[in-house]
């Protein structure tokens, strides 16, 4: 996979991965990341790349000219198909499952904004998607870029030691993950679960799917809105959510009165 990343700090992306398991990826060939600065191809002794917005306002605006010849150098250089990606406000939510298509594709070029934004002629001549991380505010759209590589570049064969551990992650099969436990078995008299010592492979499948069903339910209940569960999910589901009626009156039971 070849990714490009469009920006103002390009040391932000590169420095990002320079260690973990991105940065192996990218070191033994699984990926490769480059940047393209849009400042290397403004006019005048000062390069400047922003303007003032028309109609006023506070802060500067993204110039189109050097953002599009660096957005098209992005494209010229990258492989056929791979999609001009504008990390925007406006954009759509970035899920797992665009992480998924993104990692089955030949690459991506994602353009990272600055300052109070880019000019909406840069994004209608170029862009192919917008994408938003979500419904907060960034000073610049390195960091969302660096977000979006490490979702994807995990995903592609070969980046993580075990590849089934892509497979187990939350949000991989539109659940949260199952809550995790190393040794010792008792921190500070909270023991881990008796089910996980048992060495009973599909007892310890079974509570896992009854947890992530149960923790989603519990926490971010939207993602199971339009998830047809089975006869068996549905079970576990209930179970879990009968545990979770018990526990909450016993804590209520226990409070002082």
């Amino acid at each position: 996979m070849h990714i490009t990343t469009v920006c103002l700090h390009p040391e932000m992306v590169l420095d990002a991965f320079k260690g973990g398991v991105c940065g192996r990826a990218l070191e033994a060939g699984v990926a490769s990341l480059r940047c393209v600065n849009p400042r290397d191809f403004a006019a005048g002794p000062h390069r400047s790349v922003d303007d003032r917005p028309y109609g006023g306002g506070p802060g500067m605006v993204l110039s189109p000219e050097p953002l599009l010849a660096a957005v098209r150098a992005a494209r010229a250089g990258a492989p056929g198909g791979a999609p001009v990606i504008f990390l925007t406000p406006q954009g759509g939510r970035f899920t797992q499952r665009r992480a998924r298509e993104l990692a089955a594709g030949p690459g991506m070029v994602l353009v990272a904004g600055r300052y109070e934004g880019i000019d909406e002629r840069a994004v209608e001549l170029e862009a192919d998607e917008e994408l938003s991380l979500g419904d907060f505010v960034l000073s610049g759209g390195e960091l969302a870029a660096c977000a979006v590589i490490d979702a994807v570049v995990r995903l592609l064969p070969g980046a993580l030691g075990d590849d089934r551990s892509a497979e187990e992650e939350s949000f991989s099969v539109g659940l949260l993950d199952f809550p995790q436990y190393t040794r010792p078995a008792v921190v500070e008299d909270r023991e881990a679960p008796e089910v996980l010592l048992s060495g009973d492979h599909e007892q310890v499948r079974t509570w896992r799917l009854k947890q992530s069903l149960g923790r989603t339910w519990a926490r971010r209940p939207e993602l199971l809105s339009g998830r047809d569960l089975d006869e068996r999910e549905s079970r576990l589901l209930a179970e879990f959510q009968a545990e979770y009626d018990i526990k909450i009156r016993d804590a209520k039971d226990d409070q002082p009165h």
